[in-house]
């Protein structure tokens, strides 16, 4: 970790008290990257290796239109993009499946168990806990994604799309507290170096 890179990976803030540190963990990570708002024109980020969507304040059940800029994002990116926390949420929305107000909030040290394969969890182990800060969560999974982390109180932990780079966590790993959550991180960047480099990672139909 901290090896210097050609990669230019913006964070997008969707006014979430934890961005700065994503910044500083991608920095850490040797990336090119830097603040930007939410409101950003896709225009201005279109050349990325890949984004990073903060989490955030706004309540997807109440305020989701206040991150209605992710859409251009989302349409026409097709890069490695990773969402965080309410971002997260956002992205399972925008592909057709529904997220609201949580049947168990999570806050705090959370215990996660992987249950999918993925070029994301390298490294990982199992069983991580996690730093949790949420009132609201994924309800339905759209189709096109899968499921690769789940808690007791929360089904849908880290999703991926099955055909696109998207990936979504529930959780913060850029703070101290996750276990691995630098480790996930590096391999987003792994992942965003792939695609700079024109390899994919696997698909839903591929085998685990």
């Amino acid at each position: 970790m901290g090896a210097e890179t050609d990669l230019w990976v913006p964070v997008v803030d969707c006014m979430g008290q934890y961005t700065h540190l994503i910044k500083r963990r991608l920095q850490r990570l040797g990336v090119t990257t830097g603040v930007i708002p939410v409101t950003t024109p896709f225009g201005e980020i279109r050349e990325a290796d890949g984004l990073v969507l903060s989490g955030g304040a706004p309540r997807i059940g109440f305020e989701a239109e206040k991150l209605d800029n992710l859409k251009d994002y989302l349409d026409h990116f097709q890069k490695p993009v990773l969402a965080i926390c309410v971002s997260h949420q956002y992205l399972a929305i925008h592909y057709g499946g529904t997220a609201g107000v949580a049947t168990r909030p999570e806050y705090g040290p959370t215990m996660v168990e992987i249950v999918g394969d993925d070029p994301l969890l390298e490294g990982i182990p199992n069983h991580i806990t996690v730093w949790s800060s949420h009132n609201d969560e994924i309800k339905i999974l759209p189709p096109c994604f899968k499921t690769l982390a789940r808690s007791t109180n929360c089904a849908h932990q880290i999703i991926k799309h099955c055909s696109l780079p998207y990936y979504g966590v529930q959780f913060h790993p850029e703070v101290s507290h996750t276990e691995h959550g630098l480790t996930l991180l590096s391999n987003f960047v792994r992942i965003c170096s792939g695609y700079s480099q024109g390899r994919h990672t696997q698909s839903c139909s591929d085998p685990v």
